[in-house]
């Protein structure tokens, strides 16, 4: 989310949902996992539970503060330390996320339009292809609460309403990020205020409600989507009143007109917790003048944040942290209504987010946006029959939210390889795999893809505070292409931005991205070779991959190797970098570039794209050609 919203005083405690997190303290991940065996499956098709937070980060250990989802979820299922949302804000990540497609073939790239929101959904033809749409078709019931899509508001929730649900209770704008008067909307009912009550308090008793009406046909499967609110920014309207349906402004300072962010409103219950929490001090974090800070186009020119300002970003992490507790709550409810409704050991239950989030890190206001870990690796944890107890996966394998809809109508029995109305699901990701014998077999070499395609279009917004040096609150030059390549041997993130600057960051030897090597004043800290090859043939070929991804669709985003290579013999970077391979990369293959900046996916901006301009290693060919 980017805009909308206006907060309203008084709380609501549902006795039910009351935690006690009075003397709660930080957990570590160096603790013992959960020994619980793992569940076994009934006679029907599983149960799913997808529950989805919005901007929850992983860098900053909010997962450490959580413990009834280290108990519950953690301790009970995968965690896949290695997952990345592939565009770093809501409506584009979620739009991905429910489609399997990326958001260069969705062409939803913003929260608003006419560039993303609700209306682009439907207006792509996406509200008859997504994943509820599908799930039904499988014989699944479905229900949902919570935020579906930004844009998705009082006015337009029924043209059309979304398809695809037996059961609905959508969070609205211009009111989804108020906290203390969200704005539900039932079925095809009129929405309804909450005023005084918190929403993530709300959103629980009504995800319970889901349960225990999916319940009254035991002989149908259910899939229940979550999606509160927390942890994203309080967000309230400005005197336009009309939360999305209005151009943003051209002059940055007049977004304060329009909209007010603040920090996230815990409930009351939880107000008083983590007071002496900070912001993790890691080493990106405000660096100090004169110390690297990373990044290109707008942020190589942010400055030190003031003490004053670093104070306030404290705050607005505490804020978070409080607002999560509610979230906490919220599963332990969860998982003690399925336990009840004797169908927890047939049931999946996903946590993930839509995007990360950053404060601080590299000199960054509140916000994401951007391609830094903090913004695009966000927690995944998975628990369900055949799922592996308290099992961690690591660099051995890299998913993305394009992986979660294939993997999903995997379990719900739907072979996602059949074809369907002429042209398959079009999926730009393949399944992640669940049991102890995938997980082994998507370790085998080659088995698996090694890459995450990463891609953003528009503008950067801060939702802190302005403070001296930081009084720009959006940045407009927000665009850029990228690329995570991460193998036995590399850990390597690879961008260009729309002003056709690059980055290229070794996060083996430079895990907080700090020096970009393809900055033009570090020309003197790169080093001559990378992997046993001369420096400039791995970016090279990093190049080549992005110019195949930043347009490819199905298959191809799944296996790019193989469309540079289609004689089948190049499946990872290892592989690209034979030397007998230089030519084709460093002389006759076209580089990325964009032809100019835009807020929205313009083909004729985007530069050359592989599928007309791009080279295969066969004998010369254009891609064209040989396709």
């Amino acid at each position: 989310m980017r805009l909308s919203g206006v907060a309203v005083a008084g709380l609501h405690l549902p006795v039910a949902l009351a935690g006690s997190h009075d003397k709660q303290q930080p957990l570590s991940l160096s603790e013992p996992w959960g020994s619980s065996t793992t569940p076994g499956t009934q006679g029907k098709r599983p149960n799913i539970v997808f529950i989805l937070t919005d901007d929850q980060d992983l860098h900053m250990q909010s997962l450490d503060y959580l413990p009834l989802i280290k108990k519950h979820l953690t301790d009970k299922g995968i965690f896949f330390k290695r997952h990345y949302c592939t565009t770093a804000i809501c409506c584009p990540s979620r739009v991905s996320l429910w489609t399997g497609k990326l958001a260069h073939n969705t062409n939803v790239t913003d929260v608003s339009p006419p560039y993303g929101g609700y209306p682009k959904f439907a207006k792509q033809g996406l509200n008859d292809a997504y994943l509820p749409v599908w799930l039904q078709e499988a014989g699944y019931d479905t229900y949902y609460t919570g935020k579906l899509f930004n844009a998705h508001t009082v006015d337009n929730y029924n043209s059309p309403f979304p398809a695809g649900w037996n059961g609905t209770e959508f969070l609205l704008d211009p009111y989804t990020y108020m906290y203390l008067n969200a704005s539900y909307q039932r079925n095809r009912d009129p929405p309804v205020s909450y005023p005084g009550q918190h929403s993530v308090d709300v959103l629980a008793q009504k995800a319970l409600s889901f349960l225990d009406e999916a319940s009254q046909s035991p002989d149908r499967p259910f899939f229940l989507g979550i999606a509160p609110v927390a942890p994203h920014s309080n967000v309230a309207q400005g005197p336009a009143g009309d939360g999305f349906d209005h151009p943003l402004p051209d002059n940055p300072d007049d977004l304060e007109s329009l909209v007010h962010f603040t920090p996230p409103i815990p409930a009351v219950r939880h107000a008083h917790l983590f007071s002496d929490v900070v912001v993790p001090r890691t080493p990106h974090f405000n660096p100090p003048p004169g110390a690297p800070w990373g990044g290109a186009s707008w942020v190589r020119r942010l400055a030190p944040q003031t003490a004053d300002n670093v104070a306030f970003n404290d705050h607005f992490y505490r804020q978070r942290l409080r607002t999560l507790q509610s979230v906490d709550e919220l599963v332990d409810a969860v998982v003690h209504r399925l336990e009840q409704l004797g169908v927890l050991d047939n049931t999946y239950i996903f946590y993930t987010t839509d995007n990360g989030f950053h404060i601080g890190q590299h000199r960054l206001q509140p916000g994401k946006e951007c391609g830094f870990e903090e913004d695009i690796n966000v927690p995944l944890i998975v628990r369900g029959p055949g799922v592996e107890a308290g099992r961690v996966v690591g660099d051995d394998l890299v998913t993305a939210h394009v992986d979660l809809a294939p993997t999903i109508l995997g379990l719900a029995g739907v072979d996602v390889s059949a074809r369907r109305n002429g042209d398959g699901f079009g999926f730009d990701g393949e399944a992640i795999p669940l049991t102890g014998t995938s997980l082994k077999q998507a370790a085998a070499a080659d088995a698996r893809h090694e890459h995450v395609t990463v891609e953003f279009w528009g503008f950067a917004l801060s939702e802190g505070k302005r403070f001296p040096g930081h009084e720009q609150r959006m940045v407009g030059n927000n665009t850029y292409k990228a690329v995570r390549v991460i193998g036995p041997e590399y850990n390597f993130y690879y961008s260009v931005w729309c002003n056709n600057e690059h980055e290229f960051y070794d996060l083996t030897t430079d895990p907080y991205q700090l020096h970009n090597l393809l900055n033009v004043d570090s020309a003197s800290q790169r080093p001559a070779t990378l992997l046993g090859v001369p420096f400039d043939k791995v970016i090279s070929r990093l190049d080549a991959l992005l110019l195949v991804l930043k347009s490819c669709k199905g298959r191809t985003c799944v296996r790019p190797w193989h469309a540079l290579h289609p004689a089948g013999n190049v499946r990872t970077l290892r592989d690209a970098l034979s030397p007998r391979f230089d030519s084709f990369y460093e002389r006759h293959q076209k580089e990325v570039s964009f032809s100019r900046c835009e807020m929205g996916y313009l083909l004729d901006a985007e530069g050359p794209q592989f599928e007309t301009d791009g080279l295969v290693y066969r004998d010369g060919a254009w891609w064209s050609e040989w396709v």
